[in-house]
């Protein structure tokens, strides 16, 4: 045997397995290679600190170099193998962060994007819908096996079915162990001599499916709705996953949204605005009575409340704003002419006074910009 290797780490006999631990990571951070340099004397001690803590750091080994006994005649020494990855868990403690034994071959799918175009009516009131998607199911010839019915995955003689195969280098330190996936089966541990003919040993294969979807009231563009579990199947028939429905809503003809609100413009003729009157609309929700007020102005705004989108989480509904549109028309002929000289007459009008005013279009668009 070698000389003390307590002294060699500069520890008493009865020094705790932590003491000896610590005594020799600071004595391998001076010594080693790459701090110490090319020197022979700072190498060889390297060596004798590595083979002294190889003993001392294995309780084992401890207990019968401490009985007299020669520990290397088990295993040990630095000459068994003592190499990077050892010192690497010594200062770090296990390399949790590498690969261990063969990966599992099944593994879960990927996510879809489905878009999916509503109408204004289906995004109000929400509305079941069929829709049509390409994903990965199952293998309905191997159920996910990968092989040919009647057969079998077998073990990988290249790894012996760890899925990894190690590599061992020379070095200044000893040698040096390494794992990586095995070449052949590439990690899974086994190999596929025959493959299924339907899937080419995938496990799955890819279909266009039919899925029935309760489009909720208040979705608008860019809600998405998942479909949990109905997304591509993985590997090896692994776990399904999810299937996102983006809404994207069409352009109605007369009603535009602004979030939970609906807007739309009602011409009127100028009589009509000018008397009063009782008009129906053509709402989502069916026809519906407008009271207009005698003397309705252009741009004033008829509330019906209610009436609006549905709110996707809040619940209840939005409003229906309704915006009045007075159609002033030419006069058709001498008649139609004269009746508004006469009204015109009446109301003091044939020659107004030009006034100009803060209100107006031009007056809206600046106090929205302005936040007046």
């Amino acid at each position: 045997m070698t000389s003390d290797y307590y002294a060699v780490l500069g520890v008493p006999r009865d020094a705790t397995p932590e003491q000896i631990k610590k005594a020799y990571r600071k004595l391998a951070r001076e010594l080693h290679p790459d701090v110490a340099g090319e020197s022979p004397e700072a190498e060889e001690r390297f060596k004798d600190v590595s083979q002294a803590y190889d003993v001392l750091g294995n309780p084992e080994k401890r207990r019968m170099y401490d009985l007299g006994g020669d520990p290397s005649s088990s295993g040990g020494g630095a000459g068994a193998g003592f190499g990077f990855q050892d010192i690497f868990e010594t200062f770090f403690g296990a390399a949790t962060g590498s690969q261990r034994g063969p990966v599992p071959r099944a593994r879960r799918g990927e996510d879809a994007l489905v878009r999916l175009g509503v109408d204004l009516s289906e995004a109000v009131f929400g509305a079941r819908r069929d829709v049509a998607v390409d994903t990965y199911v199952v293998c309905p010839t191997c159920t996910g096996t990968c092989c040919r019915p009647g057969t079998s995955a077998q073990s990988c003689t290249a790894c012996n079915g760890r899925g990894q195969v190690q590599r061992v280098t020379r070095s200044l330190i000893g040698p040096v162990v390494t794992n990586r996936p095995c070449p052949v089966c590439h990690g899974f541990g086994t190999v596929i001599p025959d493959p299924c003919p339907e899937c080419s040993g995938e496990g799955r294969v890819r279909t266009r499916r039919t899925l029935s979807v309760d489009v909720p009231a208040g979705v608008e563009t860019g809600t998405r709705i998942r479909l949990s579990g109905q997304g591509d199947v993985g590997p090896a028939g692994g776990p399904a996953a999810d299937v996102y429905l983006e809404v994207r809503e069409r352009r109605h003809d007369v009603f535009t949204r602004e979030g939970d609100d609906l807007h739309a413009t009602l011409p009127v003729p100028m009589t009509a605005a000018a008397l009063g009157t009782v008009l129906t609309l053509d709402t989502l929700d069916g026809p519906q009575e407008v009271d207009l007020r005698p003397g309705t102005q252009p741009d004033q705004v008829i509330t019906l409340r209610g009436l609006g989108a549905g709110r996707l989480r809040a619940g209840g509904r939005g409003d229906l704003h309704v915006h009045v549109e007075v159609q002033v028309p030419a006069p058709a002929d001498e008649q139609q002419a004269a009746l508004l000289r006469q009204l015109a007459q009446l109301r003091g009008e044939e020659r107004p006074e030009a006034r100009l005013s803060q209100t107006g279009v031009f007056a809206k668009l600046r106090d929205k910009f302005t936040g007046r």
